[in-house]
């Protein structure tokens, strides 16, 4: 049994277990699938559950598992929001971040919209290393002293750059720390932005030290079939902190409903994720091994080491790139009539074309590929809920680029 699932048995259907509050609540029944409107106060339990078991399954002392997190970026915002304040500094270890967290930073965009650079948080980024992983020697002295939040993005993201291992966040975190201890600046937090990882390792961030990391339900942990949401686990108070900056402040985690069949799908597709992540990764050995025999540069590379769902191919212009976008979507179960157009769209730096004719919305982690219009013009494979569904999409490029 993949350790996911066997911590979700062992979280939710063993018997009766303790929330916080010292109440028992029973869970061999389905109660916690019925649901809850309005404010939420009516919930049955399955909040406090759902939110039990995924932090259980990540190593985190919490987590706040809800379908108003809208996106990945969206809990992420609400993260970052929590842990920084005016006169801090952002550090963003790996690099730049992804392009839609440039407008929450304030590093891109019209001002007085509400980022951190608005509320007087300011930012810096640590340079990759030549070879596209974490640049090591400069990590060791990059925290300051004002520096609030340490950024790790665990995938790759628009970047050609290797995507991080959790042995190599945990290296990473022990440093800082260190730096930390050695700045006598104790307050600075870790934070990682986990989309397109979970569940590919073992472990998890939270378990080498993470203070808090967040993501999207339409990726990973959904499974496929949770139709929105995100989530935030790590440290009890930060996840509260988190939770504050997504209701108010005296809220938290106590709102929040959600109807029963998307309460019943959060469940069902955390446990589904270990299966799902796993066809997405052969996709993507798939790719990089049938790509890289054609010529093109791949990251990661056949064979190598696979850290989250992601298989970048850089196919070198436009036409190629738009080419490729299109016989993805022919291939899709959903849309395979719509032809994708570059354009540009909200949270993006420049023009990007979208291939991904999925059941839900945005759901990356079933089958699709993305890229933005310029150099490398790398496009940017995830999901598949089969393995084969990236040999049918690969034996169509072929005849096309």
């Amino acid at each position: 049994m993949p350790e996911l699932s066997r911590a979700y048995v062992e979280c939710v259907w063993a018997g009766p277990r303790w929330n916080a509050l010292g109440r028992a609540w029973e869970t061999r029944t389905a109660v916690h699938f019925g649901g809850s409107t309005g404010y939420g106060h009516d919930d049955a339990g399955g909040r406090e559950a759902l939110d039990s078991v995924f932090a259980h399954v990540v190593g985190a002392e919490a987590a706040i598992v809800r379908p108003q997190f809208f996106s990945g970026t969206h809990a992420i915002a609400c993260a970052l929001f929590a842990l920084l304040r005016p006169g801090h500094e952002l550090l963003a270890v790996a690099g730049p971040p992804y392009d839609t967290l440039e407008e929450v930073i304030g590093i891109r965009g019209s001002a007085n919209v509400g980022s951190l650079k608005d509320f007087g948080v300011t930012y810096r980024e640590v340079p990759l290393a030549a070879d596209g992983g974490l640049d090591w020697d400069a990590l060791a002295c990059a925290v300051g002293p004002e520096t609030g939040c340490a950024l790790i993005q665990r995938s790759c993201g628009y970047s050609w750059r290797k995507s991080l291992g959790v042995a190599d966040i945990r290296r990473a975190i022990d440093l800082i720390k260190a730096r930390l201890y050695h700045m006598q600046n104790p307050n600075c937090k870790v934070m990682v932005d986990n989309c397109y990882g979970e569940f590919v390792e073992i472990s998890e961030p939270p378990m080498v030290g993470a203070d808090l990391i967040a993501g999207s339900l339409i990726k990973n942990p959904g499974g496929t079939i949770t139709p929105c949401g995100g989530y935030v686990a790590g440290k009890k108070d930060l996840v509260a902190a988190a939770a504050a900056r997504l209701s108010a402040p005296g809220l938290g985690v106590e709102f929040g409903s959600a109807p029963g069949h998307v309460m019943r799908a959060m469940f069902q597709g955390l446990f589904l994720a270990p299966q799902m992540v796993g066809e997405a990764v052969k996709g993507g050995l798939l790719i990089a091994e049938v790509m890289s025999a054609k010529g093109y540069r791949v990251q990661p590379l056949p064979r190598a080491p696979r850290h989250d769902i992601v298989q970048a191919v850089e196919l070198g212009n436009r036409e190629r790139l738009i080419a490729f976008c299109e016989v993805v979507q022919q291939t899709c179960p959903v849309g395979s009539f719509i032809k994708p157009t570059a354009g540009e769209t909200p949270g993006y730096a420049s023009e990007v074309i979208f291939a991904d004719g999925t059941f839900m919305d945005g759901s990356t982690s079933e089958l699709s590929c993305d890229g933005p219009l310029r150099d490398p013009y790398a496009v940017f494979c995830q999901g598949g809920t089969h393995w084969t569904q990236w040999a049918l999409v690969l034996g169509e490029v072929l005849k096309v680029i």
